[in-house]
């Protein structure tokens, strides 16, 4: 029986001795039991008794007795004892504690994935950059963040589509034309245009391919440069992104939202929901309906587009490509999109509650030698992608930007994470990792066996033990956790701190036999219960994208 079947099945039972003992007041439906942090306290703990004293008129001591009394010949259960003024501490039977390292063992890369999104379609789609210059640091946190969402919202059973959003239309994109024509004639750049080294290799690359373009009269020249230039730093954008180990399912233009009359039939599809209107010449969607702070112009009264038509266009295409929910990652400066994006799935006639989700990302600072690095030599603004992996590697990369949370700023420190010492928390978990491999490799060579067959848990009553059992049953809730809240860097945490526990207990454990020492079952037990724990690391790891190295 898994650990959390167990947790299950306990706290259901807890439920069922409540319902019986004929309490006048309401019985929760579920009951989630808490991880003590002290395991001298056991492997769960509730306060249920003290939540229902005071509907129930009864002492909470009183109503934990009567748990207590309910639970006792449970198989699964070893000892229930009530502490204070009746919190409820459990201690789970050692023979069932053994499901947590069966299960991780006997699923192995599936370990940890569930069906708390069973089936639900999702869209994610972040970045979403101009494809006008190379990848920036802000375009970077959610090229790790994003990529791993996707990965943990899969392991909870959703079907996700990872989904960039190439925003290919509007005036920057003639005025990056203009940029890449300009460093080509080598005429000055435009004031207002694009500056940086990557405009100059740009046009370079442009007139290898065909140097007939600087003849073209200015408009046509300037156009031809674009759709060229857009080609080229669009395929750099994707080889970047795939070195980082972030891949989309879907590449979107935005101009595509304007081909075949589609921006026409998302209006259309607004309108029959009877929140648009005409007001000056110019055709509005009334998103205050819906709380946002002000309606929202889609046709200026000269008939051209307002930046807020993509938006309306492209939600209505998402829903109609059959997607439950939209998540949208949107940068820090982004916050105001918030309102109107929720308002627009409101007039579309969705749930802004269930069908669209807004993430902000903070921004990311760089910091070297103790100073904040800005400048980037091939875009002549912030710091780029491509540079941030040449300094620190992608595993410490990826790591430390999924491993905070996305709604606070971050600081990535760059001398930090070059060390291999125990202060880089990249580092710290995947040494862990390679650490059992060579305990593993060191117990294959000594003919200590170990796998599924030689779990023993009822051998495995060290303190430490059960600290490290309990913590590999503590993943499949982290990651339907991090799923549900759409917090990735849960998974980052959680393998910290299931390396921070193994670490303890391969200090406290000796789980080799040392020079002539006769090879137990505890020996096998200890390497069975480490191979399972390298499972479930390399497990985490992969959800992050970050490698699990078996040597270091």
């Amino acid at each position: 029986m898994s650990e959390s079947s167990i947790q299950a099945a306990v706290g259901s039972a807890i439920l069922e001795i409540l319902r019986g003992a004929g309490l006048e007041c309401e019985i929760p439906d579920s009951l989630t039991l808490d991880r003590p942090k002290n395991r001298d306290h056991g492997d769960y703990a509730t306060s249920i008794a003290l939540a229902l004293a005071k509907p129930s008129g009864k002492n909470p001591r009183d109503i934990a007795t009567i748990i207590q009394a309910g639970l006792t010949g449970n198989k699964d259960i070893e000892k229930v004892d009530i502490a204070g003024p009746g919190f409820i501490n459990i201690t789970v039977a050692k023979a069932s504690q053994g499901g947590a390292i069966l299960n991780a063992l006997s699923q192995g890369e599936r370990y940890g994935h569930g069906n708390v999104l069973d089936g639900v379609a999702i869209n994610l789609e972040f970045i979403s950059a101009n494809p006008t210059g190379p990848l920036h640091l802000g375009h970077t946190r959610w090229a790790a963040v994003g990529d791993a969402l996707g990965r943990v919202l899969g392991a909870a059973g959703a079907k996700v589509t990872r989904e960039f959003y190439i925003n290919d239309r509007g005036v920057q994109m003639d005025k990056f034309g203009a940029s890449i024509r300009a460093a080509a004639l080598g005429l000055p750049i435009p004031e207002d245009g694009y500056h940086g080294e990557y405009i100059a290799d740009l046009a370079k690359e442009v007139l290898a391919s065909d140097s007939s373009l600087t003849e073209l009269p200015e408009t046509d020249s300037i156009a031809a440069f674009r759709d060229k230039g857009y080609a080229l730093q669009l395929a750099q954008q994707q080889r970047v992104l795939d070195a980082f180990g972030t891949h989309f399912d879907v590449w979107f233009s935005e101009k595509s939202l304007y081909e075949n009359d589609f921006f026409k039939h998302a209006q259309d599809e607004l309108v029959a929901n009877g929140h648009v209107f005409i007001h000056e010449g110019a055709t509005w969607l009334r998103t205050t309906d819906f709380g946002d702070d002000k309606d929202r112009v889609m046709l200026k009264s000269d008939g051209s587009f307002a930046y807020f038509a993509s938006d309306s266009a492209y939600y209505i295409s998402k829903r109609e490509r059959g997607f439950d929910i939209c998540i949208y990652m949107l940068g820090a400066d982004h916050h105001g999109y918030v309102g109107r994006l929720k308002a627009l799935a409101a007039c579309a006639g969705d749930d802004p509650n269930y069908n669209i989700e807004i993430l902000i990302g903070q921004l990311v600072k760089i910091m070297e030698n103790g100073e904040e690095v800005k400048l980037s030599k091939r875009a002549g603004t912030i710091i780029t992608l491509e540079e941030l992996v040449e300094k620190v590697g992608v595993d410490a990369a990826r790591y430390t930007l999924i491993r905070y949370p996305v709604d606070t700023p971050m600081v990535m420190d760059v001398d930090l994470l070059k060390r291999r010492t125990n202060e880089n928390p990249v580092y710290y978990v995947q040494y862990a990792h390679a650490r059992i491999c060579a305990v593993l490799r060191n117990a294959a060579d000594i003919n200590v066996a170990f796998g599924v067959e030689h779990i023993h848990p009822e051998l495995l009553v060290h303190e430490r033990e059960r600290e490290l059992i309990g913590a590999l049953g503590e993943y499949p809730r982290v990651v339907a956790s991090a799923a549900e809240l759409r917090e990735p860097h849960r998974i980052a945490r959680y393998v910290e701190e299931l390396a921070g526990v193994y670490h303890r207990f391969y200090a406290d454990c000796r789980v080799l036999p040392m020079g002539e020492e006769i090879a137990t079952e505890l020996h096998s037990a200890r390497a069975t219960l480490c191979k399972a724990t390298a499972q479930v690391i390399a497990n985490g790891l992969g959800l992050l994208g970050v490698s699990a190295p078996e040597k270091m």
